[in-house]
């Protein structure tokens, strides 16, 4: 059975499209107030554009980009009015996302050989990723694997309890050596259980790190050559939770982290609760990572798989 089977049905699609309300209200909103009046689409009407992407988040470079290829289908088309606007936005959007390596996934299959597949998570403290991470667990579980979820957030109070009432809510086994001690060394014994006890998924907690903080970044390297160490070729993935509520900070983070580990996937939670969605589209745009998970909601089920062409209808709908 496949991870998230049959993962994106008409009930997902409902949850997306109330999840990015906030952010679709204020992007439609402005965009129409922008095209009031106006017959097609000219100077006025992109620089409008531009502020309104600019102000939902997506951020000054991945804005130029877009605000540049619409001038280029103006500039053929000759004459484009402004009915036309939503659809070439639309487009342009689906397109920029699909350059950078985000699919239009429905469904999330294990490696086969990679087992067990070994799951590094990042990210800073309070954006959602131990959360995620219990999330991640019961979506796994609910297709029949078996899941352990390594304590490498060694340093911050309760950190280790908090993951181990996620692993018995979700039912899946728990690593951990306690408070105060090496998170490398936990990433690396995390791995040999999953070895030894014919675990599917393992996947690793890691401290909230700052990013202004040098040391503590260089502790991701520490554990990504640990887990390799036991595990040739591990971990996997690396995935780095972001809170879409925070703006044009996830970005810097994702600088900061990117800078410090190989980031191959995103994960942006708390949607439901900005209109700053936009950011979705300036990081993988930035980055050229993949968002292969959202959250747009609280409950255990609401962390959706990225799909391009839903998440940008949502927005259009």
């Amino acid at each position: 059975m496949s991870f998230f089977n049959k993962f994106f049905n008409k009930e997902k699609k409902e949850e997306l499209d109330k999840g990015l309300e906030k952010t679709k209200s204020s992007f439609l909103g402005k965009l129409a107030k922008a095209v009031v009046g106006k017959s097609k689409v000219d100077v006025e009407v992109l620089d409008e554009l531009e502020n309104i992407l600019i102000s939902s988040d997506v951020g000054l470079d991945t804005t130029v980009k877009i605000i540049d290829r619409i001038e280029e289908r103006v500039a053929k088309d000759k004459y484009v009015n402004t009915s036309q606007l939503n659809e070439i936005l639309r487009d342009e959007i689906v397109e920029l996302l699909g350059e950078n390596n985000t699919t239009d996934l429905e469904d999330f299959e294990l490696p086969a050989d990679k087992v067990p597949y070994i799951l590094l998570v990042v990210g800073v403290n309070g954006v959602g990723k131990t959360t995620t991470i219990g999330k991640l667990a019961w979506q796994f579980k609910q297709s029949g694997k078996k899941v352990v979820l390594g304590a490498g957030d060694t340093f911050r109070a309760a950190a280790v309890d908090q993951l181990k009432i996620w692993s018995e809510r979700v039912g899946c086994d728990f690593y951990s050596k306690g408070m105060n001690t090496d998170p490398a060394a936990v990433a690396y014994e995390t791995v040999e259980y999953a070895m030894e006890n014919n675990c599917d998924v393992a996947i690793i907690d890691t401290a909230g790190r700052l990013h202004t903080k040098i040391n503590l970044m260089r502790e991701l390297s520490k554990i990504k050559r640990s887990v390799n160490k036991k595990m040739d070729g591990a971990p996997h993935d690396v995935l780095l939770v972001l809170d879409a509520t925070t703006g044009q900070n996830a970005i810097e983070q994702a600088r900061h982290f990117t800078n410090a580990t190989d980031v191959t996937c995103l994960a942006l939670t708390k949607l439901d609760g900005t209109a700053k969605g936009g950011v979705a589209i300036g990081i993988s745009d930035q980055f050229k990572i993949p968002i292969r998970f959202i959250g747009v909601g609280e409950s255990i089920e609401q962390l959706q798989i990225f799909n391009k062409r839903a998440f940008v209808d949502s927005l259009f709908e």
